[in-house]
């Protein structure tokens, strides 16, 4: 198989302490220390304080206690070498030998060999011609809109037209900063973030900041209920799959006991 890209595999050493599987488990966050413990490449970190700190938000990091973080490690942080200075201060252990490199119910080498193929074609290189293009197309689209009502006022035809432009330029405008907010358009997150606040601020009225946080927990846990915000439906009108019903039912079960008492 192939092996990961951008992760260093590191000899087990004396000095640091050996864990199992079983002793990170217990670390999640929810036991009575509050304890979040999480692995990347087999190094066991004790992120409890720096949860708090994390300049992706403490959710993102606390979702992963008490599990193997590498594939989102990799996925997240473009800038490796630069954020495992702040991951030193703390490195508490690592897996022992005899441990798996992540828990047993997780079946991630097709995954890792598939992004090692993606990465090689360059699939992952940004175009900034298309993305020129596309930024180009949306202003051209926003202005056309108010364009189109200034000049030939505000009846029926023109006000529909315009409200057409408008539409199409505000739905791909959503798109275009969401590929910002992965950091896809340009090299330098820096320049990303800049051109998302311009984009999802200025042009559509939402905050970055608030999109970040909701979408980076996403992409950290996708389709996982009480950790993808995407999930977080209101029980009375729909749930889906026997599980996340079973489960939204003995939620309302528990609120409405307590009610009555």
């Amino acid at each position: 198989m192939m092996p990961y890209p951008h992760v260093e595999r590191k000899p087990v050493s004396t000095f640091l302490q050996l864990f199992t599987w079983e002793e990170i488990r217990i670390h999640n966050g929810r036991g009575p220390s509050k304890e979040q413990w999480l692995v990347i490449d087999r190094n066991v970190y004790d992120v409890s304080n720096f949860s708090k700190r994390h300049p992706g938000g403490s959710r993102v990091i606390g979702h992963y206690a008490g599990q193997d973080a590498t594939d989102a490690f990799v996925a997240f942080h473009s800038d490796k070498a630069l954020v495992k200075k702040y991951l030193k201060s703390l490195l508490i252990g690592e897996l022992a030998p005899d441990q798996p490199s992540f828990e047993s119910n997780k079946k991630v080498e097709d995954f890792r060999e598939l992004r090692c193929t993606v990465e090689k074609m360059g699939l992952l290189n940004p175009d900034s011609t298309f993305f020129s293009l596309i930024f180009l197309h949306l202003l051209v689209l926003d202005a056309a809109s108010w364009l189109t009502v200034w000049y030939f006022g505000i009846s029926l035809v023109p006000f529909i037209v315009g409200m057409a432009f408008f539409t199409i330029a505000q739905i791909q405008m959503g798109w275009f900063q969401h590929d910002l907010g992965h950091c896809s358009v340009f090299r330098k997150p820096k320049w990303n973030h800049l051109l998302q606040i311009i984009v999802i601020n200025t042009l559509k009225g939402l905050p970055a900041s608030w999109w970040n946080h909701l979408h980076n927990q996403h992409h950290a846990k996708p389709n996982c209920f009480r950790k993808d915000p995407d999930l977080n439906m209101h029980p009375l009108l729909f749930s889906l799959g026997k599980t996340l019903s079973v489960e939204v039912g003995m939620d309302l079960e528990g609120l409405w006991q307590k009610r009555q008492n």
